[in-house]
């Protein structure tokens, strides 16, 4: 996997986590306020996008994981 990869995998997995603890109607519901995590996740994405820096792939590379394209 590349690190563009693996910084998508981890976005999907963190929102849907905090998605499952934040939603009231959800069997692991912990509190609403997991849902400013969602949020968190989805400007991080924003800002990668256009900035063209994502601080998780950064760390991901410095740890030898190869970049994308």
């Amino acid at each position: 996997m590349t690190s563009w990869q693996i910084v998508r995998l981890a976005a999907g997995c963190f929102i849907l986590l905090s998605l499952a603890l934040g939603a009231p109607g959800s069997p692991l519901f912990i509190s609403s306020y997991w849902l400013w995590f969602t949020a968190f996740v989805g400007a991080n994405l924003l800002q990668s996008s256009v900035s063209r820096w994502c601080p998780l792939e950064i760390i991901l590379r410095k740890l030898g994981i190869r970049g994308g394209c």
